[in-house]
């Protein structure tokens, strides 16, 4: 499906492929929110949650930190919420959320029902069959702490990060977008990554070493809310054209 010239440059050059990652995932949400509107940012959150719950366990190398491809598409989720508050309210903005939980909690339940299917022993299919029910085993067989972990970081952080959005504008009016969304961003994402962290491996090791595999993901999550603000100001510019009788509002 992808070229060999461009696996073999990815291959050599995992900070781009991760950038890459990142710019096509925040472009995918704008341009989501431009085909379909509202409507697309909330499919762009069911999706960013189905992608982080089936990639969150694979584990890369990025800037010499070890990290899981789920914090770029989670993170993401982050930045829907965001364009939602800033254009359309805290009432629509906190709707999503509880979209995003029901579709998490879907999302789970089903992929653990498809692991209680059996493979195929039919002998022409029995050994195929049977590789493909382990690789999906290994990928979506989540233990109880991760599922209760994931469901309740999930859901104070991103509660939280519509009340401070909207918290900061009420302070900046129409100004300084970027500020209330990093400000937002950063401190709703510390803390769903304390949430999640004590909660799905405190215990499991010491709380210092909780905490510091935490932080290399938290680094990445900082890194991510500073490059979408360039995509917020884009998705400011589709509502405003939608909407040009609020086009000389000072944002």
């Amino acid at each position: 499906m992808i070229p060999e010239t461009i696996l073999v440059f990815f291959s050599h050059n995992q900070e781009a492929l991760w950038l890459t990652t990142l710019l096509v995932d925040l472009a995918g949400t704008v341009i989501l929110y431009r085909l379909f509107g509202k409507a697309g940012l909330q499919v762009a959150i069911a999706t960013a949650i189905i992608l982080a719950n089936l990639q969150g366990p694979k584990l890369t190398v990025i800037f010499g930190m070890q990290t899981s491809l789920g914090v770029i598409f989670y993170s993401s989720i982050f930045f829907a919420t965001d364009v939602l508050s800033e254009n359309y309210g805290r009432a629509e903005a906190n709707k999503a959320v509880r979209m995003g939980f029901a579709v998490s909690v879907i999302v789970l339940v089903m992929l653990s029902l498809a692991l209680l299917y059996l493979p195929s022993d039919r002998p022409e299919t029995a050994v195929f069959s049977a590789n493909i029910h382990n690789a999906f085993a290994t990928i979506v067989d989540y233990t109880p702490r991760f599922v209760f972990g994931s469901l309740l970081a999930y859901y104070v952080s991103q509660s939280f990060d519509v009340w401070a959005f909207h918290k900061i504008k009420k302070i900046t009016g129409e100004r300084w977008l970027w500020l209330r969304n990093n400000l937002s961003t950063m401190s709703s994402q510390l803390l769903d990554t304390v949430i999640y962290s004590l909660v799905a491996w405190w215990g499991i090791v010491e709380l210092k070493t909780a905490l510091a595999l935490g932080a290399a993901k938290y680094i990445f999550k900082i890194l991510i809310a500073m490059i979408d603000t360039v995509f917020i100001y884009w998705a400011k510019k589709t509502y405003l054209q939608s909407h040009p009788a609020k086009a000389d509002a000072n944002w």
